[in-house]
């Protein structure tokens, strides 16, 4: 009954194992392939105000503050609200989207930074 025990035991380790392994794998791959739209912050200012990604399709937003002070990337229709502190990166990988058009901005920095992502 014992031997059984492991010998089950090392068949569900040998089965497993390689499954999770592929998995794992097949979803850094697929990071590593999804689109990046990248917004830089600079104490009130952004590098862009109009980002397209495609439609229907995962996508990692790379939100870069190069400034002195903190930003708040905000992008409700995105579900996105994540602080920046200065001098760091913060990435979020978004689902897939319809196409339209969806506003951001830096909530600290309302007036100066307002923006949309295209999705198309």
């Amino acid at each position: 009954m014992m031997r059984r025990r492991l010998l089950n035991t090392w068949m569900l380790q040998g089965l497993v194992a390689p499954l999770l392994a592929c998995s794992t794998l097949g979803q850094v791959h697929a990071q590593d392939d999804m689109p990046v739209a990248r917004i830089e912050f600079n104490d009130g200012a952004v590098n862009t105000r109009l980002i397209e990604v495609p439609a229907r399709t995962r996508f990692r937003l790379e939100m870069v503050n190069t400034g002195k002070t903190p930003a708040e990337f905000e992008a409700r229709s995105l579900g996105v609200e994540i602080v920046i502190p200065p001098g760091a990166t913060r990435t979020r990988a978004i689902p897939p989207k319809l196409a339209g058009k969806y506003p951001f901005f830096d909530d600290f920095h309302m007036e100066t930074t307002q923006g949309h992502i295209i999705v198309k």
